[in-house]
């Protein structure tokens, strides 16, 4: 595996430790649901600017994926490390623990 599962407490001292805007937060879920309420600085990422987001990426900064629930984006997360990025993490539960913690 080429990413970690990271829990919200994780992710929240991760974001904490790197400083505002030094992790690059990825959000999957549809239009709607990220429309509606994602984390602050979160990039809506779909199949239109996937390759525009790695290209112009910093691969070597922290990448934080979440869906809904975090299964999805445990794929997402593995597909970033194979396209590069370095320290990729998937958020566990998704977005839904996330706004519950």
């Amino acid at each position: 595996m080429n990413f970690r599962n990271i829990s919200v407490v994780e992710a929240r001292l991760l974001l904490e430790a790197q400083g505002p805007g030094r992790v690059q937060i990825v959000d999957i879920r549809d239009d709607q649901s990220y429309a509606h309420d994602h984390i602050d600085t979160a990039v809506h990422l779909h199949n239109s600017n996937l390759q525009e987001f790695i290209d112009n990426a910093d691969l070597k900064a922290p990448v934080l994926v979440y869906c809904y629930h975090g299964l999805t984006s445990q794929s997402a997360a593995a597909y970033l490390a194979e396209q590069g990025f370095s320290d990729t993490y998937s958020l566990e539960g998704g977005f839904e623990a996330w706004k519950h913690h």
